[in-house]
């Protein structure tokens, strides 16, 4: 059912606020440049607008290290300038969400810093742990980004907990303190006018108390935690560092904090059974959707999509995506970076069941931008330079308009811009990639397809065939992810991702009525 004002499966565009649109000069957008573009947002055919965090920052990690969570960073514009996106968003029937980032703080956040200087009250509301005899940190664990999950700050002659950065402290979830603090961060936001929330990290939120050393990975396991496996995390079983049993059951409190009427999602940093783990974040009275790492990380392939459909039978709980601010874009991560794979995976996203996050820039078939070490600033990119995930590459400011910093920026741009000229906005029509996902927003809206259930699927060599079902038609999705064509006895298809009178293309997505 329907949350609130919002539709059912919504289509819900991310917006990474330092690269999307500078109003001031600086070469870092800001909340007016969102504001400024609202219409082109509306345009597209979404239902809402998701903001990566804009707060009070000082940015190590892209804004994910938050400072003050009720505070506007004044890169990004002031709270006035946020109330005004608000409206402006509304005034579009678009629907606003925000990040939220409870798991953990900047070091710089007040809190953190009281802990420091001696605060046993704020030190609760992290993970504070004396060293063992030896010196060494209390147990095993290792942050997700590959080095230990313990730095000693010598003020305390403690170890403090962190599963990202250093410069990022996990909070105590459990902790009375933290708790209400979250519980009026979320209430402020609510007050101006945000109709949802995405979660940041939501499978990090809590630790096993008995601080036990987790087991090493299986090598099944090791190929299902998250992240490449040259990265030391991948080597260990996570069993008590992250979301004990208890875990799924958090979201409950994140559903009571924000009310029933708004739109919930979490982000699941898991890949070990991670499908599963969506599922028990989405049970009633928990959160609306918890997507996972694994269509990003194989490309939405056939297998990947079986899993899916097998473990999660209602999709409206599982938001599809491909993109991200945290991803490599996917057309050249998944596919060729050509036009062609553009359509295939948008139309993909388009005709099967469920939300659907869209990252801004694929609707303009951005490929993934490359960066030399020296242009690159994200710490997890440079950690394992040349071989990270490449998250920088994919926060490369959008295209607006041919010209000096094709008109994101009368400055100079936080990263290099080096698009071609054919994929900035001003150059593209109802015939672009632009114009194509106009049309597929459109279609899935019309014909319901957000709203499907599947009722069948089988593999056919390179090639997946899904039955689907809405409340009018039933239908009948073929995605060939090969490059030889798939024959067929069929008429034409509704819509096609390249001209289809029955035999499907390679690389192409194809939808039949039955």
């Amino acid at each position: 059912m329907p949350r609130g004002g919002w539709p059912q499966n919504p289509a819900i565009y991310q917006v990474y606020p330092r690269s999307f649109q500078d109003s001031t000069g600086t070469g870092e957008g800001d909340l007016k440049g969102i504001t400024k573009r609202m219409s082109y947002i509306a345009d597209l055919g979404v239902d809402a607008v998701w903001l990566s965090p804009f707060f009070v920052s000082p940015m190590v990690d892209g804004g994910y290290d938050v400072a003050d969570h009720q505070a506007v960073d004044p890169r990004f514009g002031t709270q006035g300038d946020f109330d005004d996106l608000v409206s402006a968003a509304h005034n579009h029937g678009l629907r606003v969400m925000i990040d939220q980032v409870l798991n953990h703080t900047s070091d710089q956040h007040p809190l953190f810093q009281a802990a420091i200087n001696g605060d046993d009250s704020a030190a609760k509301c992290y993970l504070w742990c004396d060293p063992k005899d030896d010196g060494t940190p209390p147990n095993n664990w290792l942050s997700q980004f590959g080095p230990p999950a313990w730095t000693w700050n010598h003020k305390r002659r403690q170890y403090y907990f962190h599963q990202f950065l250093s410069c990022q402290p996990s909070l105590n979830l459990r902790n009375s303190q933290v708790q209400e603090m979250h519980r009026q961060e979320i209430a402020f936001w609510r007050d101006k006018g945000v109709d949802g929330f995405r979660f940041d990290a939501v499978t990090s939120y809590l630790f096993d108390e008995s601080l036990k050393d987790n087991p090493p990975a299986s090598a099944e396991v090791q190929d299902k935690v998250s992240g490449a496996n040259f990265v030391p995390y991948t080597y260990q079983d996570h069993v008590y560092d992250m979301l004990p049993g208890d875990g799924a059951a958090y979201a409950e409190k994140l559903r009571e904090w924000a009310g029933d009427d708004a739109y919930l999602i979490g982000e699941s940093t898991s890949g070990n059974n991670s499908l599963s783990l969506a599922r028990d974040f989405t049970e009633p009275g928990r959160l609306d959707g918890c997507y996972t790492i694994d269509m990003p990380e194989n490309g939405a392939d056939a297998e990947t999509l079986t899993r899916v459909f097998e473990t999660i039978t209602d999709l409206s709980r599982y938001p599809k995506w491909l993109s991200s601010h945290d991803q490599p874009r996917h057309i050249s991560a998944s596919g060729d970076a050509s036009d062609r794979d553009a359509r295939f995976f948008a139309l993909m996203m388009a005709a099967l069941p469920g939300p659907w996050l869209i990252y801004q820039g694929e609707e303009l078939a951005l490929p993934q931008a490359t960066l030399s070490r020296e242009e690159t600033t994200d710490p997890l990119d440079l950690l394992y330079w040349p071989d990270g995930p490449g998250r920088e590459g994919a926060r490369v400011p959008i295209p607006w308009s041919e010209g000096p910093a094709f008109g994101f920026t009368k400055g100079t741009p936080w990263l290099p811009m080096r698009w071609s000229n054919d994929r900035c906005v001003d150059a593209q029509s109802e015939q672009s990639i632009r114009g194509f996902y106009q049309k597929v927003l459109k279609l899935r809206r019309t014909h319901d397809w957000h709203a499907g259930k599947v009722l069948s699927h089988r593999i056919d060599g390179e090639t997946l065939i899904c039955e689907t079902e809405t409340q009018n038609a039933k239908w009948e999705i073929v995605i060939n992810y090969g490059t030889q064509t798939y024959a067929r006895d069929t008429g034409a298809p509704v819509f096609a991702s390249q001209p289809c009178t029955g035999d499907v293309l390679g690389r192409t997505t194809a939808v039949w009525e039955r």
